[in-house]
């Protein structure tokens, strides 16, 4: 006979990652108890767990009409059948508000005398599970310090051609917007288009009166490590760079000679030998981490394509320096290195862009690309976060040579790569407003952790226990 089945109500969506496995588990309320929780799935891929979670949780907050099906199988077609089956469970009872809870799974307080008060009322279990819902969220006024999850900032470019104005004005009506007071407007912007467009602008709905030209988003963790701060906190300009139209790269692209054609046969410069077992725990040979084909062809991508953007900058930008918070949005590549570097000079721009192509020239030639210099440091640092927001849009047509290329249990571990690759992460504290002036080598800090001169000016200095680079090399362009 099954066991009975009560309903609770979904609160939350957490993520558990260990060394061998990742979990999704969700947070349930009933009224008889606390919160608990309960497990979703469980797979081998932190990644694949972390999108679960973040679906889950906008099935959990959906608006009528939003469409996630697509995103859902997407994922679930690259998990295995038993996490895939339970993930889409899992979304149905999101969406629909409840979760059921074998019995004995939901801890129910057995109701006393001592627990009414004279009228008769419960004065703490009603509240006990909200409680326990309310410790678990983000406290409003937490800085990034205080969170001890991770922090997404996801940023959003849309743009719209409005070819029927009063049928916008009417749409956004239609769904409780109303215009700006009339002293707010301006001479541009009489009917306030801008505000009707920015109330329907959900990226899942095309807006009546106007056709979408273009739609771009950006994502990724904030790192303390890397001086990042909420918005609501942050002290300077939240700016993000959404690089050039992809028109005009494409164009820019093939006046440079199809360089995409003369991408390496990784499948024979980093063969990936099968694994011994499935045990995360085995020393074998074949299972220790590998750099595997697509791993390195991703790794190779992100390293060409942020040396062409590097040289494009340097030759626009020349000689003149970066200055706060006007020029950071503008310079895709030298914008999003430490400011120490942000008065640096045409050469020395063109010899960091040559840096990333000599990370490159390692994979080309089956070499890992470990770093020389620090300035092949921190482009590694930037070729790495790149390369992971690349891993989602790889295979979108099936002439994509990626596609063809095999699989392995260690694609995309690029976790493992910052772990192989470098000698430590010392250059990625100079984005630490907090350690201002660590790059001097004659400065306490600097001297009691042995950090060496991370000065721009020392940055192509070579490391003294590498291999150095060929001083008359050259630069590709």
């Amino acid at each position: 006979m099954p066991e009975q089945q009560r309903t609770a109500v979904p609160r939350d969506f957490l993520c558990e990652h260990t060394p061998s496995k990742s979990r999704v588990l969700a947070l349930v309320a009933h009224d008889d108890g606390p919160a608990s929780l309960q497990a979703v799935l469980t797979c081998r891929e932190p990644e694949l767990a972390h999108r679960a979670t973040q679906l889950l949780l906008q099935a959990l907050r959906s608006r009528p009409g939003t469409q996630l099906e697509g995103r859902i199988e997407d994922l679930c077609g690259k998990l295995p059948d038993a996490p895939a089956s339970s993930l889409r469970q899992a979304v149905a009872h999101a969406i629909a508000g409840t979760w059921p809870a074998v019995s004995g799974s939901l801890i129910n307080w057995p109701a006393t005398a001592d627990d009414f008060d004279d009228e008769g009322d419960d004065p703490d279990g009603a509240e006990e599970g909200e409680a326990a819902v309310r410790a678990a969220r983000t406290p409003q006024d937490a800085r990034l310090r205080d969170l001890a999850g991770p922090v997404v900032r996801f940023a959003l470019l849309r743009e719209f051609h409005v070819h029927d104005r009063q049928a916008l004005l009417d749409a956004a009506t239609e769904q409780g917007w109303s215009p700006a007071p009339a002293e707010e407007l301006t001479e541009n912007d009489p009917f306030d288009v801008v505000g009707a467009v920015m109330w329907l602008a959900d990226p899942d709905v095309e807006i009546e009166g106007a056709d979408s030209l273009f739609g771009c988003s950006r994502a990724g963790f904030l790192r303390r490590d890397k001086g990042h701060e909420l918005a609501q906190w942050s002290q300077e300009p939240v700016v993000e760079d959404f690089g050039r139209g992809w028109r005009q790269s494409a164009a820019g692209k093939a006046q440079e000679g199809d360089r995409a054609e003369e991408v390496p046969d990784f499948a024979v410069l980093f063969r990936a030998e099968p694994v011994h077992c499935e045990d995360p725990e085995c020393e074998d040979e074949h299972c220790l981490w590998q750099l595997t084909p697509r791993t390195a062809d991703v790794l190779y991508t992100a390293l060409s394509v942020l040396a062409d953007e590097a040289f494009d900058d340097a030759e626009e930008l020349g000689d003149g320096s970066l200055v706060l918070g006007e020029h950071e949005g503008n310079w895709g590549v030298f914008a999003r290195m430490p400011k120490l570097t942000f008065a640096a000079d045409l050469q020395w721009r063109r010899r960091f862009a040559r840096a990333a192509d000599d990370l490159a020239d390692d994979l080309e030639h089956g070499r890992w690309p470990q770093p020389t210099c620090t300035a092949e440091e921190l482009a590694l640092h930037l070729a790495l976060d790149d390369a992971g927001d690349q891993v989602d849009e790889l295979g979108a047509t099936e002439a994509d040579a990626h596609v063809a290329l095999p699989t392995h249990r260690d694609d995309y571990d690029f976790d493992a790569c910052t772990d192989m690759f470098f000698q430590d992460t010392d250059v990625l504290m100079l984005y630490n407003p907090r350690f201002d002036g660590i790059e001097d080598p004659d400065g306490d800090t600097n001297r009691q952790l042995r950090m060496g001169d991370l000065r721009a000016a020392a940055w192509f200095e070579p490391f003294g226990n590498t291999n150095t680079r060929d001083p008359h090399r050259g630069f590709r362009r």
